[in-house]
């Protein structure tokens, strides 16, 4: 196997990486790995998190093979950013590609949760790089694009603005993400901005697989597909969802039968939801959110290893369980009730 272009002589582990599968990103010329580390989990965002342990987390998901890092301003409203930016100190720039976002911001008040203007976009990918301590960010992407006003503002605003910012060399591609798969594959049809990547999230899961449909128009469209949140940001995992997920109940109930079944079987469901993804044709990365070595540790070892028995016979079962569900999604669930908000303020 040709070692990526990523691979750093005395910094990595050349056998780990030589264990990774790596994919062509679309036609951006980046080779990834299979397995992406999401830095959500580097702030407030799903409950507690150590500076250092996540410090330890990048130099072993690095060290070992993974090459690309997704982060957000509004991750901890900056926390994530910060944080990624002090784990990464010291280590060969040329060791990974980062992805960060524009558009998402606050917790509240609900005017200032997003902003797609020109003006906004460029002062955030200013604070994004001083806070990752970066001179360019490989991929920068529109955040929740089915949030704005409408989708006008994200292709005559946000995206150009973006062009610009790549132009400028402060950002090598420019990406989209969102929930909504159709509200992607709109945007990209009508971006008269080269969009070099999707990241979708949610959507090609144990019990939801939207995402699907749409891969092979985002593959005729030459994108690099991100596969994100295979545990659907907590509800296939053993600790369980945050406060603010905003699955109904009876997805939830149904989650956490699969979670109580996992529990009294020994086995880790998130762990099972990686294995899901990881088997689905089409995405170039699976990215997941990790904040420790444990977790970093049991989702390497699905890449590397697969299932054991007892976890297969757990898999199937899992499976069987999720198909109870009626409701699979919570489209449009978040956007109404931030535009009733936005009305009550």
């Amino acid at each position: 196997m040709e070692l990526p272009a990523t691979f750093v002589p005395g910094f990595h582990d050349e056998n780990e990486v030589r264990k990774m599968k790596y994919n062509d990103l679309g036609r951006t010329g980046l080779k990834v790995s299979q397995l992406s580390l999401g830095a959500g989990g580097f702030s407030d965002l799903y409950g507690g998190f150590d500076i250092e342990e996540c410090k330890k987390t990048v130099h072993e998901a690095l060290r070992r093979g993974i090459n690309y890092i997704d982060t957000a301003p509004y991750y901890g409203q900056g926390v994530s950013e910060e944080v990624l930016g002090k784990c990464l100190e010291g280590i060969p720039r040329k060791a990974y590609y980062i992805a960060t976002k524009v558009g998402r911001y606050e917790k509240d008040p609900p005017n200032l949760r997003f902003n797609f203007t020109a003006e906004k976009t460029k002062e955030s990918v200013e604070t994004s790089l001083r806070r990752l301590r970066l001179d360019y960010i490989d991929i920068i992407q529109v955040h929740d694009i089915e949030f704005a006003p409408s989708l006008d503002i994200v292709l005559n605003e946000t995206l150009p603005t973006l062009g610009k910012i790549v132009k400028q060399g402060k950002a090598k591609f420019i990406g989209v993400t969102g929930y909504p798969v159709s509200k992607l594959w709109e945007c990209i049809q009508a971006s008269t901005i080269k969009i070099n990547t999707v990241l979708s999230y949610c959507r090609l899961t144990m019990f939801d697989n939207t995402l699907k449909s749409y891969i092979p128009n985002f593959k005729a469209k030459h994108l690099g597909i991100i596969c994100a949140a295979a545990n659907s940001m907590g509800l296939l995992s053993s600790l369980g969802p945050p406060d603010w997920h905003p699955a109904a109940q009876e997805i939830r109930d149904v989650c956490t039968e699969a979670r109580e079944y996992c529990k009294e079987k020994g086995v880790e469901l998130g762990k099972l939801a990686v294995y899901y993804t990881l088997q689905q044709e089409g995405p170039d990365t699976v990215l997941v959110g990790m904040n420790s070595v444990k977790y970093l540790t049991y989702n390497l070892d699905v890449v590397n290893n697969g299932l054991s028995q007892k976890e297969k016979d757990a898999y199937e079962e899992v499976l069987k369980i999720l198909s109870k569900m009626k409701q699979t999604h919570w489209e449009n669930v978040e956007v109404e009730a931030y535009r009733k908000a936005l009305k009550g303020q």
